[in-house]
């Protein structure tokens, strides 16, 4: 496992990375809103908000005491919820440490319009891989996996520093750390790993980062740049 920290790649478009900051803002407001009470109890907002692939293709219904927004609005709603504060923070680390710079080479606006289309098609390929399932899917892993493919598009020859297996600090070319996660997230789905993780989600929203992309960024800055740092 390789936990990313830090890349050093400096901004060349944006003074900062306002998308990024808005969408991880975003994501840990809803969290600690969850985590006062705000919504109620946790695991009928987890039902109310995320993706159930049953409900969302009409194969089964919430109770309407459960019911708070129409099954489609879920793939928008389920992008921002959260577990636990490791599954925050995991996706969030994530998203800080690869958006900024994917957001320089594409504009806030559209960075964060790539982000939700990331998102939702990995929340519509995880319901129609599994289209019986009840368990909600929640979480950012689908939009965060379109903003990692972005940036080992990017710029795949930059060291990316951080922790690899969780504890040993190196500095690793982002086509090996990054190119790894992504070949995990693969396997895993084809594979049948963990049950409890949305593999098809994280694939999904691979497969729409690696589409939209070339379309997404400026045509100022090349895929598949020579920059190291």
């Amino acid at each position: 496992m390789f936990v990313p920290l830090y890349d050093g790649v400096r901004l060349r478009f944006i003074a900062a990375p306002y998308g990024t900051w808005l969408l991880v803002g975003l994501n840990a407001l809803v969290y600690f809103a969850m985590a006062a009470g705000l919504f109620g109890n946790t695991e009928r907002i987890d039902e109310a908000l995320g993706v159930t692939p049953a409900v969302l293709l009409g194969n089964a219904t919430l109770a309407r005491s459960i019911t708070l927004v129409p099954p489609p609005v879920t793939i928008l709603t389920g992008m921002f919820i959260h577990a636990s504060p490791m599954h925050l923070i995991g996706n969030m680390l994530f998203l800080r440490v690869f958006g900024d710079n994917v957001e320089d080479a594409m504009g806030s606006l559209r960075f964060v319009l790539f982000y939700l289309l990331s998102g939702l098609t990995g929340a519509l390929l995880y319901a129609f891989m599994l289209p019986q399932s009840d368990g909600p899917l929640i979480g950012a892993s689908g939009a965060v996996s379109g903003v990692v493919i972005a940036y080992l598009m990017l710029y795949p020859r930059v060291r990316v520093f951080g922790l690899v297996l969780s504890f040993l600090p190196l500095r690793i070319p982002a086509i090996f750390c990054v190119g790894a996660w992504v070949l995990l997230q693969i396997v895993s789905a084809f594979s049948g790993g963990d049950a409890e993780v949305g593999w098809w989600a994280h694939v999904g929203g691979l497969a729409a980062g690696a589409a939209l992309t070339p379309f997404f960024k400026r045509p100022e800055v090349p895929l598949f740049s020579r920059q190291t740092g």
